[in-house]
């Protein structure tokens, strides 16, 4: 066959023997014929997110079809979310010299067999954010100029900087497919739009007009865009199912792409269509059963488990919420365990909103879902700040808030949904041991112990790649918290500022000379929650149902009373503090004379080392506001605790039991 240039759109010429309708052979054929469409210089789209809807057999008989005939070369592969499991499968089975000349992929951490080919310059490739990539093919498919959004600004994705090109040959030899572009009196990236000439995408049930279901599918993902795509640059469809129907026995509804957009059918084997690459089947991934929560079993106390906790306390009720993969993964188990997941809508990129995400190579799937939608769908409603919380992992951070979890010296393995994710949460939440590679911590009594420190640092000067942006955060005004086992940092305009600490972690030697920068510390930093290293449940669903904090202070003007109910109220940061004394002066200012004042201790908390802060706020509110104040509390113990901080401060010490007691105390006009 006559070699041509990637991308250019050529009609196939046996696409018209196969759509046949009245040929007897039909669209069902052996993966060994679909592949031999494949020409040299196609671009080939490929769905599949890790093993999920990936068209395994297909992708293992063009693997032995090159390698028996050296045919067909110089492929540009193009597909969204990483596709392997890391040794043989996915791309892997692409991964040859002369095979595949060119890569435009979201991830390739999963495809090493590839990765080795780019590293050694062997071939073309760039990275595109994953959901730049499933937006990318439906653009495509109505033949616009390209995918024009703000997604990657200011990372290596930007032209600015590396315009994802992955390696020098790229650099040197690839031509430039992202842009930026002005529109409406601002900048944003165009993503380039090139034709699709081969689409091989994945389904349960395929009838012999090509008409595809997933019902057993864990996920459906990008395959009806894929399809169109290759379908409107006049390429070629080649679905792998596991079964076929007679036509007309499909249910139209369940029919998630139609047989005009599928040109041949292959029947797999079944070893090569698991749901994933761990799983070969199972029910709940497919929406058959929901499996009880309870056989979720807690994780064991670790540094994974504090991270996770920690995280955890950044949960509010009714939050749609990201999980990443690695790391974040505990932040569900942590959540199953303090029996909050009813209250949240977790989500992952491919399409699984609610129930919980799956890991490792289940990732993508999820169990217990409440709806399953196509990938680009999600990406709109990310790109379109739907997320009110993504939990990232932590691989490098450096002074200025960047991130980068895509490139390790000679290593990379791409974004995936990290950016997309990341640069649209409305908050976003990076979580990761605070160093790598062998760390062993101990938790006793409380307190955090560094046992073995990691052999590498994480928190340098400059990070190697920047795949999240802290300038651009800033700019936009998006709140970010970096979370580790030992610290908590957020970002600020000056940088990342250190907030936290753990209890029995010594400041200077276990943070500070573990960092490559100096952070930035306006106040001693507060003690992470005692709750976080304790064996026991954190009571966390108590909190998140907990009566928000305007709610909780009352004025009575006929009575000129004002009623501070502080009842399950647990104050664990300066600003927490600082937020009851403005609140507290927004409403009584405007008042224009002292009240008199109940307060609500019951079930109070407070950390430790806040007691001075808070009472010293609360001396400040009873010179400027308060005419007379009263407390109460069944708490021994906070009687005690409080009452000596504020008779030390010559504020009325007593606080009594009941609230019975402290409305008779009260001395009124």
């Amino acid at each position: 066959m006559e070699e041509k240039k990637p991308g250019k759109a050529i009609s196939h010429p046996m696409i018209s023997t196969f759509q046949h309708p009245r040929l007897k052979k039909g669209k069902i054929v052996s993966a060994e014929e679909a592949v031999r469409v494949i020409r040299d210089g196609d671009t080939v789209a490929t769905s599949g997110f890790v093993g999920a809807g990936f068209a395994e057999e297909i992708a293992a008989k063009l693997e032995d079809y090159f390698l028996a005939t050296g045919r067909p070369r110089n492929l540009t592969l193009v597909y969204a979310a990483g596709q392997g499991d890391g040794a043989e499968k996915g791309l892997n089975h692409l991964g040859h010299e002369g095979l595949v000349r060119r890569v435009i992929g979201g991830h390739i951490g999963l495809a090493p067999k590839l990765q080795r080919l780019i590293r050694e310059n062997k071939i073309l490739a760039y990275n595109f954010p994953q959901g730049v990539i499933s937006h990318l093919f439906r653009d495509i498919a109505a033949h616009k100029v390209g995918t024009i959004t703000t997604v990657g600004m200011g990372t290596y994705i930007d032209p600015r900087n590396d315009g994802g090109k992955l390696n020098e040959l790229t650099k040197k030899e690839g031509e430039d497919l992202i842009k930026v572009i002005h529109l409406e009196g601002s900048d944003y990236l165009l993503y380039k739009a090139f034709p699709i000439n081969v689409a091989l995408i994945r389904g349960t049930t395929a009838d012999t007009n090509g008409n595809i279901t997933m019902e057993k599918e864990a996920l459906t993902q990008e395959a009806l865009a894929i399809a169109m795509a290759a379908k409107n640059s006049n390429g070629f469809v080649i679905a792998q199912v596991e079964r076929i129907a007679e036509p007309g026995t499909l249910n139209a509804r369940n029919v998630k792409i139609p047989g005009i957009l599928v040109d041949c059918v292959v029947v797999s084997r079944p070893e090569n269509h698991w749901q994933t690459f761990a799983t070969p089947y199972n029910p709940a991934f497919s929406c058959e059963i929901k499996v009880p929560v309870q056989s979720i079993p807690p994780m064991e106390m670790s540094e994974r488990k504090i991270i996770s906790r920690r995280a955890a306390f950044e949960l509010k009720p009714n939050m749609v919420v990201n999980l990443g993969i690695g790391m974040p993964e505990g932040i569900a188990q942590v959540a199953n365990e303090e029996k909050v997941l009813d209250l949240l809508t977790l989500t992952a990129e491919p399409g699984v909103i609610g129930g919980i995400p799956a890991g490792g190579l289940n990732f993508g799937a999820g169990t217990n879902m409440e709806a399953l939608i196509d990938q680009p769908y999600q990406f709109d409603f990310y790109d379109g700040g739907g997320l009110d919380v993504a939990f990232l992992g932590l691989a490098q951070a450096d002074q200025e808030g960047n991130l980068n979890v895509s490139k390790f010296g000679p290593r990379f393995t791409g974004p995936g949904g990290f950016i997309n994710i990341s640069q649209r949460a409305k908050r976003i939440i990076f979580v990761g041991t605070f160093t790598a590679g062998k760390l062993k911590v101990a938790v006793e009594g409380g307190k955090l112990t560094v046992i073995q420190e990691g052999k590498e640092k994480k928190f340098l000067k400059r990070v190697e790649q920047v795949t999240f942006s802290g300038k651009y955060a800033v700019e936009t005004g998006q709140p970010v918290l970096y979370i580790t086992e030992r610290c908590v940092f957020r970002l600020t305009p000056r940088g990342m500022e250190l907030i936290e600490i753990a209890p029995g972690v010594d400041l200077d030697k276990d943070i500070l000379a573990r960092m490559d920068f100096q952070p930035v510390i306006r106040q001693k930093p507060s003690l992470m929650d005692h709750r976080i290293f304790r064996a026991e449940p954190m009571g966390l669903k108590d909190e998140l149902l907990a009566i928000p904090l305007e709610e909780r202070l009352i004025y009575y003007p006929e009575e000129n009373l004002f009623f501070v109910n502080f009842e399950g109220l647990y104050i664990r940061t300066p600003e927490e503090v600082e937020k009851i004394h403005s609140l507290v002066e927004k409403i009584l200012a405007p008042v224009g004379k002292k009240v008199y004042t109940i307060v609500n201790y019951d079930n109070f908390n407070i950390a430790p080392d806040l007691v001075d802060i808070y009472t010293d706020a609360v001396k400040h509110l009873v010179d400027h506001y308060y005419a007379e104040v009263t407390r109460y509390t069944t708490s021994t113990f906070l009687r005690m605790k409080l009452g000596e901080a504020l008779e030390v401060r010559n504020v009325a010490p007593h606080i009594y039991e009941s609230r019975e007691e402290a409305r008779k105390a009260l001395k009124k006009d």
